[in-house]
């Protein structure tokens, strides 16, 4: 083979490599999956959760899916990216409040009747925690008791009289329970591969965790509603600490938050304590700047954009829209991205 032969071919090997190596880059994509706050509804909102997918532009970053807590409508958020429940890797759950966590049943009762005859399904949360009123906050009984109306009803013994492959204890049987005590310090909670999951502990009921993903190509903080330990003010913020001690050099943060126009000092007659237990917009903002997040994504919105009340409270001057969050994220110091949560809002590391 002569030179001219030589050359040529040493120079598709090369095409061919970077080709190769372009496709293999890896990738992160977060979305929200829901972004109502609270027990109301609003225009068709899902409740909090958010997707973490990791892989490389070869498989669509989408070798691991990773649910970050499951409110009303999960499934159908997931069916809109094209998951479904027998793709899910894990779900994380932040605290046992019903609007993080009444899509689990539907998440697992699909999951129950087309795959399982697959790997269970890692559920991650916290430990069984008394508050100190004397009642536990337990996510290992919710689980457990998840598919008890499907029993009850009959359902479970009716669809396992047309495949007998479905698991006989119904939708909690597909599901493996990983309990942890949160504490102040991150702790590796599930991994897999090049994806590690840390928690840490976060206020805002007995039992609140808070989660942070990483991966080769970025790193996402999921903080649920975490709040500050102290309750109200006087305090130097309303956000937690540990969480910022997880942010330390996050590429993205995800977290709930009550724009100030609900507060006190306004009309909207929402009780301090509700006010108060959620992490304000602004030192939110002050947050991610301190912690040199490049992105922060708002969820769980209080109020919602575009409503008129929040439950029984109503909006103060009107409703909110993007720019009224974004404007107290970005006078607060953040000169970052700010994402103001929608469903279906998604953020993809690198960025194209």
């Amino acid at each position: 083979m002569d030179r001219r032969w030589l050359a040529i071919v040493a120079g598709m090997a090369t095409a061919i490599w970077a080709a190769t190596s372009v496709q293999a880059a890896p990738c992160l994509i977060v979305t929200l999956t829901g972004v109502q706050s609270g027990p109301p509804i609003h225009e068709g909102q899902a409740g909090a959760g958010t997707l973490v997918r990791y892989g490389d532009d070869a498989d669509n970053c989408s070798a691991v899916r990773l649910q970050f807590d499951t409110g009303r409508g999960t499934n159908q958020r997931l069916s809109q990216l094209g998951v479904t429940a027998g793709q899910l890797n894990a779900i994380f759950l932040t605290h046992m409040h019903s609007d993080h966590t009444e899509g689990l049943a539907d998440v697992l009762l699909l999951r129950w009747n087309y795959d399982s005859a697959g790997p269970k399904l890692d559920i991650l949360c916290s430990a069984d925690a008394k508050s100190p009123l004397g009642h536990v906050m337990s996510c290992s009984n919710y689980v457990a008791r998840v598919g008890e109306a499907f029993i009850a009803s009959g359902e479970i013994a009716q669809r396992r009289a047309e495949d007998k492959s479905r698991l006989a204890g119904g939708p909690s049987d597909i599901a493996n329970v990983v309990m942890f005590a949160p504490s102040n310090d991150p702790q590796v909670v599930w991994s897999s591969g090049d994806v590690k999951v840390t928690a840490v502990r976060s206020t805002h009921i007995p039992g609140h965790a808070s989660y942070r993903v990483d991966t080769p190509a970025g790193s996402v903080v999921i903080a649920g509603d975490a709040g500050n330990d102290t309750f109200a003010p006087p305090r130097p913020s309303s956000t937690s600490a540990q969480v910022e001690r997880l942010a330390q050099g996050a590429d993205v943060i995800v977290h709930s938050t009550m724009h100030p126009v609900m507060g006190p000092d306004h009309d909207s007659g929402m009780p301090a304590p509700v006010y108060h237990r959620q992490a304000g917009t602004a030192d939110l903002g002050a947050m991610a700047k301190r912690t040199g997040a490049k992105h922060l994504m708002l969820t769980h919105l209080a109020p919602a954009l575009g409503a008129v009340r929040h439950g029984p409270y109503k909006v103060p001057d009107g409703p909110l829209t993007e720019e009224h969050y974004a404007k107290v994220v970005r006078d607060a110091g953040f000169s970052g991205n700010v994402v103001v949560g929608r469903d279906l809002a998604s953020l993809r590391l690198p960025r194209k």
